[in-house]
């Protein structure tokens, strides 16, 4: 395990600068144009750290829970006389990386970048990983040059949570590539733009881009002039490597390669401390479930069979034994004591008889076993260890007279093929997919999956859930703009989810990193997300 590939070798790095080297479980650097794939592990490395949006994450604590904050925009307001409008005021003096001006004309831009299919900087390839995580976002409009109204299709109070994800990237540095590219037409020229745009980006975060090899290695050094002083990064340069392996990022880690591993191997951990590492990881929002198919003909249409299934797995064992204690056993999207959890009445537990007695009464038994496939990958952005759980579930299943067949493809791909949904060849007759989801707001934790309107290619209703009472609970939640009624509102879809067994809920994922004791000053926030700004190395 502790041979460690010379594909991976570094160059070697000046005595005076500070480099932190990172091993992603990724498989590839994240698209680094503006908006990045490889799920949200692609915004934590590709989006947040070059790039920033309108609103942003607090990531400063490790005990608080992170919420909203202003980022390019300092405030916004709906309109009290037509709630579709939003005010934005913008952060005033803030630059790209190529020093030109964030005003109001950059932030029409880049909404139109994914929803305008006319302008000429329109990149389909951004807009499945973007409109689908703001699909009620319809316009923008410039006020003046630090005001910009947008307009929603509908009434929405999730949009300053959803536009986290609207990445900011420079209008100028475009147009001047796209003024220089070779093409027959404007929409060639937009695309060898924005290919070019990828290898020499310019946002506003406090990363800039230094040195970017696609498929192995992105180098990233700190923004100097970054707008917020307090998080002008503490180290000159952040090295990015794809390690999809647990066991070859772990022994990257081990042999001195890397400083930082995301996601050790658990079997492993033992050995990573006792060699003087640390291992770092706090319970967030990030659910790793199956979500199920719901058209016509699929098993799991049976409420039975859902309730069966999550009923069968001994998710205690998974942790202790599997996961070596990195997981937190999910009984739903959220647990007790968050003001989302309402009040299910199916007790999500390790409870086999239940389960058998439940699928007995479907017409299956130790003779009569239900089929089931379920598309997965094998590494991933917040995936865990998606082979070695996905075969506990299918050994636990069988016990409940399941028998589940594993469709294993390549992460980035299973991601592609969540928008795509159950009816899209891509599914490959599964009818169950494991693709793990963030929780941090109503949109990413809930109404993606459950609202029929989100199927696709809007959203990741990925099974074509048709159920009218999440419909109605969506739009009462979305449209109530009073933060405690809006919570309430929550709570009763979370609620109403769990005693439909809409998922079969598996864990929640404490994103485990191991880390050299060379590394001081990192928080590990309770998010998806981190801010690599305050670490710092010692020599």
């Amino acid at each position: 395990m502790l041979t460690v590939a010379s594909a991976f070798a570094l160059p070697e790095i000046a005595a005076a600068e500070t480099v932190l080297r990172i091993g992603m479980t990724a498989a590839d650097i994240p698209r680094t144009l503006g908006q990045p794939d490889q799920g949200f592990e692609g915004n934590r490395f590709t989006g947040l750290t070059m790039y920033d949006a309108l609103t942003m994450w607090d990531l400063s604590s490790a005990t608080k829970a992170s919420v909203m904050i202003p980022g390019l925009a300092t405030e916004w307001a709906v309109d009290d006389a037509d709630k579709k409008k939003w005010t934005f005021k913008l952060r005033p003096g803030v630059t790209f990386h190529d020093g030109s001006p964030f005003n109001a004309d950059a932030v029409v831009w880049n909404v139109e970048k994914v929803l305008k299919q006319d302008a000429p900087q329109f990149d389909p390839s951004q807009v499945g990983v973007t409109a689908s995580r703001m699909p009620t976002l319809a316009s923008a409009r410039k006020i003046d040059d630090m005001t910009v109204e947008l307009t929603t299709k509908e009434p929405d109070s999730f949009l300053p949570i959803n536009l986290t994800n609207l990445f900011m990237a420079s209008p100028a540095k475009w147009q001047k590539l796209f003024e220089a590219a070779e093409g027959a037409d404007a929409k060639a020229k937009s695309q060898a733009a924005w290919a070019a745009f990828a290898k020499d980006a310019s946002g506003t975060g406090p990363w800039k881009m230094s040195k970017f090899t696609p498929r192995e290695r992105l180098e990233l050094v700190k923004n100097e002039n970054y707008w917020d002083k307090a998080r002008v990064p503490k180290v000159d340069k952040m090295l990015l490597l794809p390690m999809p392996e647990a066991n070859a990022r772990t022994a990257a880690l081990l042999s001195g390669q890397v400083d930082w591993i995301e996601a050790p191997a658990p079997d492993a951990v033992a050995e990573i401390k006792q060699r003087g590492f640390v291992i770092q990881s706090n319970e967030e929002p990030h659910v790793w479930p199956w979500q199920f198919s719901r058209i016509e003909g699929s098993p799991w249409n049976d409420i039975r069979v859902r309730k069966a299934a999550n009923l069968c797995i001994d998710r205690e064992g998974l942790k202790e034994g599997l996961l070596a204690g990195l997981m937190v056993p999910a009984t739903g999207t959220f647990e007790p004591g968050h003001p989302w959890r309402g009040k299910p009445t199916f007790e999500i537990k390790y409870d086999k008889p239940a389960a058998q007695k439940l699928m007995q009464e479907a017409g299956f038994g130790p003779n009569k076993k239900l089929s089931v496939k379920i598309q997965t990958s094998a590494s991933g952005s917040g995936q865990m260890l998606p082979l070695p759980m996905n075969e506990y579930l299918q050994q636990a299943l069988a016990e409940c007279y399941f028998d589940v067949q594993l469709d294993v493809i390549e992460w980035n791909t299973l991601f592609t093929n969540w928008r795509r949904g159950v009816k899209d060849p891509s599914a490959n007759g599964a009818n169950a997919t494991n693709v793990t989801y963030a929780a941090m707001d109503p949109f990413f934790a809930m109404v993606r999956f459950l609202q029929s309107s989100m199927a696709p290619p809007v959203s990741n209703n990925w099974g074509f859930i048709n159920n009218p009472k999440f419909d109605e609970l969506v739009t009462k939640a979305r449209q109530t703009f009073d933060p405690a009624q809006r919570d309430a509102a929550l709570a009763e879809l979370h609620a109403a989810s769990v005693d439909d067994a809409a998922f079969l809920y598996v864990a929640h994922d404490v994103a485990p990193r191991g880390m050299s004791p060379k590394i001081k000053g990192f928080v590990q926030p309770k998010s998806w997300f981190v801010d690599f700004s305050p670490v710092s190395m010692t020599p």
